[in-house]
């Protein structure tokens, strides 16, 4: 099995104080579905859980539902884990009850994409194959 060939790995997390994971749950059959290995840590995980979660599994990318409002400061604090880990490359993408105000300074933090209600998982499949394959061939 060639490189590109392997099943994309994801973490899915619920970080946080939210217990709310249906949607969560929700990604991670569609990500399954279509062929990829997920790793899912279930709810109210730390910051330093899902990143040395993501180290351990050598995950690709990784995934974070949040609805408890407290989206910033959690994606701060797990950008500043992955950059001082030197995990640069993986794919970090955003998923719940974010304000669009708050979806431009996600993207500075290093979010590529924030899927909202509503959105297809379809299209989150493709976002995430698209970038990991290119990750993949350089």
């Amino acid at each position: 099995m060639t490189t590109s060939e392997r099943p994309i790995k994801v973490l899915i997390a619920k970080p946080g104080l939210d217990g709310h994971d249906r949607g969560a749950k929700i990604i991670v059959r569609a990500l399954r579905d279509s062929g990829m290995e997920v790793v899912y840590t279930g709810i109210r995980q730390s910051p330093q859980t899902i990143v040395q979660t993501a180290i351990q599994e050598d995950v690709e990318a990784i995934g974070l539902s949040i609805l408890s409002g407290a989206h910033i400061e959690l994606f701060t604090k797990i950008a500043e884990l992955l950059s001082s880990n030197n995990m640069v490359g993986i794919l970090l993408f955003a998923g719940g009850i974010i304000p669009e105000s708050d979806h431009q300074e996600l993207k500075r933090l290093g979010v590529k994409s924030v899927f909202g209600p509503g959105s297809k998982t379809s299209d989150i499949v493709n976002e995430i194959k698209s970038y990991v394959l290119k990750q993949r061939l350089g």
